[in-house]
């Protein structure tokens, strides 16, 4: 695989996620050049100067258009607040460059349906930034799935919490505004959206609700401004398999910092994985003597690629910022033609086709079907 040149687009708490794992991809991976970090934008010129020369890019920009439209640029990462995504994606797909853009697709439905289709038109490859997918505990749990180790599974549960909005007396800022969504469900929530359609595939309906636990938020300068989103999310699901679900989703929890809890249960066993013990799964299977039967904790180890790649002994531990370099190699993967393990813009828009349906329901207080990708939405 030849060098591709890489573009990034802000540098915020994900653009510098974005650049760590382009860093560090080859180093890790050992099986690809080292990408070349071309073009750097930013709002400002004076901030992508500085943010390229800590992040190691060749030329900075206060344009996006410009990064591109540049012909140095082979891949556009895209890690902006989630209003901006539709607009960035398209034009860098329209120019020939492959995207990698952060979650959620969109935050209108019609935008992620606009982007697929100018994915689709342009050939090239279109990913999102879903890396909680990526790790190697989720990907054992997938090979237990597989395997039928807990049996016919009729049940799951993810609950997604964090306490960044937890503070009543926290300043307004975007993601308090309507143009950034609906609030944790398309903000967060979706992350348990791509887990259950790694780990299940499709949800045929829902019934959600959503909640604001605050009205409104001091502003900067004084006065408050009513909150337009809710940071409070909840929803019965049905899977496409005919299982039940739960997904809970609070980002005013105090205490939880990353937390998504993963409950699945099964014919014959459970599996139990939470995202603030990210190195570890928990599994009980009724095999076995009665007396001896319990939960047992499996530590990553070397036995679950693509660890290996990072640390030769079991139970060191991997981080967040390691699983957006594993997401980074699949999508050097898929654009060099190979199988990879990600969610693209078709996955994304059936994602974003779930969350649609469970704000509509959340509105109209009744079940809601999910449509296909390829149906007409409904009204």
């Amino acid at each position: 695989m030849t060098a591709l040149g890489i573009g990034l687009i802000g540098t915020g708490y994900m653009g510098k996620c974005h650049a760590l794992a382009w860093n560090a991809v080859a180093a890790v991976f050992g099986d690809v050049e080292r990408p070349r970090l071309a073009v750097l934008a930013e709002a400002t010129p004076e901030l992508a100067e500085r943010k390229a020369r800590e992040l190691g890019f060749a030329r900075a920009t206060g344009d996006w258009r410009s990064l591109i439209a540049d012909p140095a640029v082979d891949v556009v990462s895209i890690t902006t607040p989630n209003a901006f995504h539709p607009e960035m994606a398209i034009a860098a797909l329209e120019a020939g460059k492959h995207v990698w853009c952060e979650k959620p697709m969109a935050t209108r439905l019609p935008d992620a349906d606009r982007m697929l289709a100018a994915a689709r038109a342009s050939g090239k490859v279109a990913a999102l930034g879903y890396n909680y997918i990526q790790n190697p505990m989720v990907r054992l749990i997938a090979r237990l799935l597989g395997e039928g180790r807990v049996g016919d599974v009729n049940h799951v549960r993810i609950e997604m919490d964090e306490d960044f909005m937890a503070d009543p007396e926290q300043l307004f800022y975007w993601k308090s505004e309507a143009s950034s969504g609906h609030g944790a469900l398309d903000d967060f929530g979706v992350h348990a959206l791509s887990l259950i359609w790694t780990l299940f595939g499709g949800v045929r309906r829902v019934c959600g609700h959503m909640a604001k636990p605050y009205a409104d938020r001091p502003l900067k300068d004084g006065g408050r401004r009513a909150v337009e989103t809710y940071d409070i999310a909840t929803t019965l699901i049905e899977l496409d398999n005919g299982a039940s679900g739960v997904i809970a989703l609070n980002r005013s929890a105090w205490g939880r910092k990353g937390r998504i809890f993963i409950q699945i249960f099964g014919s014959k066993g459970t599996i139990v994985y939470d995202q603030e013990r990210m190195n570890e799964v928990q599994l009980y299977t009724v095999d076995g003597a009665k007396e001896t039967q319990g939960f047992r904790t499996i530590l990553t180890s070397p036995h679950h690629p693509p660890y290996d790649k990072f640390v030769p002994a079991p139970g060191h531990g991997l981080g967040f910022n390691d699983l957006k370099i594993v997401e980074c190699r699949e999508l050097m993967r898929r654009i060099a033609g190979e199988a990879a393990h990600l969610i693209a813009f078709e996955e994304g828009l059936r994602i974003e086709r779930v969350v649609d349906a469970i704000a509509r329901s959340a509105h109209s207080g009744v079940w809601v079907d999910v449509p296909a990708v390829g149906d007409r939405q409904a009204a």
